[in-house]
C-alpha cells in the first residue's frame, strides 16, 4: 500500500486530545512543521483551514482527510491521528470524527494528488482497516495498522 511510502511513525499519533476541528488542524500543522524544517506551521494551518472552508474533509463514518497542496520539496506527506474522543468535523454524515488522515501534496501535482486522495479514501472505506486504526492502543500500533499491507 502506498501509505507506507508517505507515512512515518513520527507522524502517527494515537489518542490525541482535541476539542475541535480547528485544534486538530493546528495539531497537524505543528506536527508536520516539527518534522520538516521547510514547513511553516502557521502557513500550513492557513492552507488546511482554507481547504476546509471549501467543504469539510470529514468523509463520514467518523473519518476525516484534511489535505492541501503546499510547498513540500516535491514530496507527498501524510499524518495519521486517532482522537481520544470524537469531535464535530462538519462531516458529510454529521457524525463526529475520531480517525484523521492528513495529506500534504506538492503544489502542481494535481493528478498525483487526486490519485493518492482516492486511494486513501478507498482504504478508509475498508471497515477492517479502519477498525484496526481505532483499536490501536498506542502510536506504534496505530502506525502498524495504518501501514499494514
Amino acid at each position: 500500500m502506498w501509505i507506507k511510502s508517505v507515512l512515518t511513525e513520527e507522524l502517527t499519533i494515537a489518542h490525541v486530545e482535541s476539542a475541535s476541528k480547528k485544534r486538530v488542524i493546528d495539531t497537524l500543522a505543528q506536527l508536520f512543521a516539527d518534522h520538516f524544517e521547510e514547513i511553516d506551521a502557521d502557513l500550513l494551518f492557513k492552507h488546511l483551514i482554507g481547504r476546509e472552508k471549501l467543504g469539510s474533509t470529514g468523509i463520514g463514518d467518523g473519518i476525516a482527510i484534511p489535505h492541501c497542496r503546499f510547498p513540500t520539496q516535491g514530496r507527498t506527506l501524510c499524518a495519521c491521528l486517532t482522537l481520544a474522543e470524537a469531535i464535530d468535523f462538519d462531516a458529510i454524515d454529521h457524525n463526529p470524527v475520531d480517525v484523521v488522515f492528513a495529506m500534504i501534496v506538492p503544489e502542481g501535482e494535481d493528478k498525483q494528488h487526486l490519485e493518492n486522495l482516492a486511494s486513501l479514501a478507498s482504504a478508509l472505506q475498508n471497515k477492517s482497516f479502519v477498525q484496526g486504526l481505532r483499536e490501536a492502543r498506542d502510536s506504534h500500533e496505530l502506525y502498524l495498522a495504518a501501514t499494514k499491507e
